[in-house]
């Protein structure tokens, strides 16, 4: 019977602990731009970076030019983005899973 009850506990912990790293990996809408032009990051290139929550963190998984020219009118360079991302911050870096960058919104006349 104990082992009985010392398995089930096992298993309730490891799904409590699933479901967390699943929060952290949920879809959100942040800010996407060059790290180094637009957040002030330290760097040597233009790389992507995010904003979220206030904190920027660079990219991994996918690149500033996957998603036009950065140096363009509307480009990571050039002004700060919105984007729909998935994905997770490991040693201070955010690991994209998904990444779809949102159309600019004009202002209303």
């Amino acid at each position: 019977m104990k082992k009985i009850l010392l398995f089930l506990l096992i298993c309730n912990s490891s799904i409590i602990f699933a479901q967390e790293k699943n929060e952290t990996s949920k879809n959100q809408i942040v800010e996407a731009s060059c790290g180094q032009c637009q957040f002030g990051m330290k760097g040597h290139d233009c790389d992507l970076a995010v904003r979220i929550e206030g904190k920027s963190y660079f990219v991994k998984g996918t690149s500033i030019d996957s998603h036009g020219d950065a140096h363009a009118k509307d480009g990571f360079c050039t002004c700060i983005r919105k984007a729909e991302v998935v994905g997770e911050i490991k040693d201070n870096i955010f690991i994209v899973t998904y990444f779809k960058l949102m159309p600019i919104q004009l202002p209303k006349l």
